[in-house]
Order: structure tokens, then C-alpha cells, then sequence
């Protein structure tokens, strides 16, 4: 053996001999989907945590009954922890157990952390049929929550049927999220797919989502987000915002949302704002390589942001819209004007571009609308411009 292969294979066994595995059943978990395994879960974190190495915890095949967890890095001394789940993690079916917990499974202040695999189902069916009945029920949860974390990331994992968001990514930087699935039925209330806010370093790509609302939500605060190779429908689309409600918000910058198929969708890409006064801002923003198939909204401004028409502020929204582009987006609307832009009265939106966007209606030319919106279109086939 030549002195090199000696030391990768020497330099291969100490990276496994370095990686300690922590198998959740040998904390108590039970894979019966009946029995609470929560405190095996924390326990077996508590281990990784407290490993001055690598380590992973790991989760067989089977159901694990989960009534919720928070899981707290502040304290841990190891910045490189795999959860690698085989398995499925199962919500309580009775909503009243978490539905005002906020969330069912939290991360906060962790380094490092990255989930291969597995399924969370959140069983939020039952939440559903109860909101729609107009009974009083609770508000919900989110399914999987990142908060105030650094070097995330999430590979192969699905999360279906939430009570309410799916995966959220708060207060964080560096976060990962690829081949991730989020699946409920259209009709099932609040259910964003990915909602990102205050965060930066994002990037969500080759996943499919579909939801009862957007597929993925990007809040205030965020910088430097990219998002690419997604397919979403059912939902609302991708959305910026909604934005605007605090009269003292930060901005959104540098977004990039490219090569995305919206299918049967009620938007493709929008942006979303309140109609009342705001330091927010929207800038530096690409929307490119699109398909659009029977897509109501296939590209909207909404700075009238009111979605259940009562109590509307009506006042003019004070979050300037600025530098967003619109390339290569095709496809067909279900309306006859595919392109609304609707901008701010008293801050209008400026540096728009259209550039080869073409969208048909009905085998025939799309329209688009414009109102207080200032920019330059180019390549129109099938789609009149405003601009």
C-alpha cells in the first residue's frame, strides 16, 4: 500500500471514529407511533451537545410519536451535528395537545446543525376542519423552527400537513435547504410552505412545495436569499411579504428567485405590502426563467395588501418598491391580465424590468396592468405592456 492510500484510509477511520452516533432508541424512543418519545429525543441531543466532537443522532426506521421539542445550542460545545432520520416524526392527532404551542419542533441558537431525511407530519387535518368551521380553535403551530441559528442545513426532508407554517427560518444566517418537500392540500388554511424572515445567506433549491398558502413567504429583514429549481402548486406562489404593517421595518435586498415551475397556482411571484406608512424597503430584486401554468396572478405588485377587505388603511404604502426584475417568464394565466402592477401612491415603485416576458390567456394575448410604477419592458410576444 503506497504511503497516500495509508493515509486516507488511516485519515477515513478516524473521521468515523471521530463521528459518534447517538441512536434514539437506545434513549427510549419507541417506533410504534403511539408512545411519546420527546424526552428520547432530548436526551439523545443532550449527548451530541454536550460532544466536544461530531456527532449524529440518528433515528430508525418506524413512527415516532413526538408531542413537541425544543431544541437550545446555546450551551452545546459541538458546532457539527447530523440528524439523520430514517423514520417518521408524528405530531399529536388531537390539535388541542400543542396547538398553542407555536411551534412543535424548535431549533434556537444552534451551529451547525443539518437534518438528512425523514418525515415531520404535523396531522394538522383535524385543525383545518375546525378553522373552517368557524369554531373556536387554537391558532396553530409551526412544524419545524429555526431560530437565531447559523449553519443550517435541511437535505431530503419532508414536512407535511402542518397545522399551520411548515418550516420556518427566523433570525438566521447560512442556512441550507435542498430536495425538500412540503406537501397539504390547497385548501388547507395558513399552511406556508418555507416562510424566511431577519435572515441572510439562504438558499432554497431543488424542492417541491404545495400548500393551502405560499410556498414559500419571505418576510422583513432578509438580505441575500436565493431560490431556485422550485415547483409550487398548489399555493399562493412565492411571495415578498407581506410587508409594511410596522411603521419601523427592515428591508428586503438582494433576492433571487429563478428557474421555477407555478402550476394552478392563485400567484406566481408577488410582492405583497400594507397600505400604510413604513420604513421598509424592496430592492435588488430577480425573478427569472419562469414557467406560469394557469396561474391567476402570474406577476404581481400589491401594495394595497388587504386580504380580508375589512379595516384596510387605505393611507398609502410607505415601503419603497425599487430595482425588481421580471426575465424570461412564460407560460398561461387563468386571467386575463397576467401582470398587475399596483404600487404605492405615495411611494411609487421605480426601476422595473420586463424583459421577455410572455404570458397568454385563453390562446390569446395576456394583459397587464400598471399603476404608479415607473421601468422598461423588452421581447413581448404575448402580453401587452404597461410600462
Amino acid at each position: 500500500m503506497s504511503p497516500l492510500a495509508i493515509f486516507f484510509f488511516f485519515f477515513f477511520n478516524l473521521s468515523l471514529a471521530t463521528n459518534t452516533i447517538y441512536n434514539v432508541q437506545n434513549y427510549g424512543a419507541k417506533s410504534n407511533g403511539k408512545i411519546d418519545s420527546s424526552k428520547a429525543f432530548l436526551s439523545a441531543w443532550g449527548s451530541a451537545c454536550s460532544s466536544t466532537s461530531a456527532s449524529t443522532i440518528y433515528v430508525p426506521r418506524g413512527i415516532y410519536l413526538i408531542r413537541n421539542i425544543y431544541f437550545n445550542g446555546q450551551t452545546c460545545k459541538s458546532n457539527a451535528i447530523t440528524i439523520r432520520i430514517d423514520g417518521t416524526l408524528l405530531a399529536p392527532s388531537d390539535y388541542n395537545v400543542i396547538g398553542n404551542d407555536g411551534n412543535w419542533i424548535t431549533f434556537e441558537n444552534v451551529n451547525g446543525v443539518s437534518i438528512y431525511g425523514g418525515i415531520f407530519d404535523g396531522q394538522g387535518a383535524s385543525l383545518w376542519t375546525c378553522k373552517k368551521s368557524k369554531k373556536n380553535c387554537p391558532i396553530g403551530t409551526t412544524a419545524l423552527a429555526f431560530y437565531n441559528s447559523n449553519n443550517i442545513v435541511m437535505n431530503g426532508v419532508t414536512v407535511q400537513n402542518s397545522q399551520m407554517f411548515h418550516i420556518l427560518v427566523d433570525g438566521c444566517h447560512n442556512a441550507k435547504l435542498q430536495g425538500v418537500k412540503v406537501l397539504s392540500p390547497g385548501n388547507s388554511p395558513n399552511t406556508d410552505g418555507i416562510h424566511v424572515q431577519s435572515s441572510s445567506g439562504v438558499s432554497i433549491m431543488n424542492s417541491n412545495i404545495g400548500t393551502g398558502d405560499d410556498c414559500i413567504s419571505i418576510g422583513p429583514g432578509n438580505s441575500n436569499l436565493w431560490i431556485e429549481g422550485i415547483a409550487c402548486g398548489p399555493g399562493h406562489g412565492i411571495s415578498i411579504g407581506s410587508l409594511g404593517w410596522e411603521s419601523k421595518e427592515q428591508g428586503v435586498q438582494n433576492v433571487t428567485v429563478k428557474t421555477v415551475t407555478f402550476t394552478g397556482t392563485q400567484n406566481g411571484v408577488r410582492v405583497k405590502t400594507w397600505a400604510r406608512p413604513s420604513s421598509g424597503f424592496v430592492r435588488h430584486v430577480l425573478f427569472q426563467h419562469i414557467v406560469m401554468s394557469n396561474v391567476q396572478n402570474p406577476i404581481i405588485i400589491d401594495q394595497n395588501y388587504c386580504p380580508n377587505h375589512e379595516s384596510c388603511p387605505h393611507q398609502g404604502s410607505g415601503v419603497k418598491i425599487s430595482d425588481v426584475t421580471y426575465q424570461d417568464i412564460h407560460g398561461t394565466s387563468a386571467t386575463e391580465v397576467a401582470v398587475k402592477l399596483d404600487c404605492s401612491k405615495t411611494n411609487p415603485c421605480s426601476g422595473i424590468t420586463l424583459d421577455n416576458v410572455n404570458l397568454s390567456y385563453k390562446n390569446g394575448r395576456a394583459e397587464s396592468s400598471c399603476v404608479n410604477a415607473a421601468g422598461k419592458a423588452s421581447g413581448f410576444k404575448e402580453l401587452t405592456s404597461c410600462l
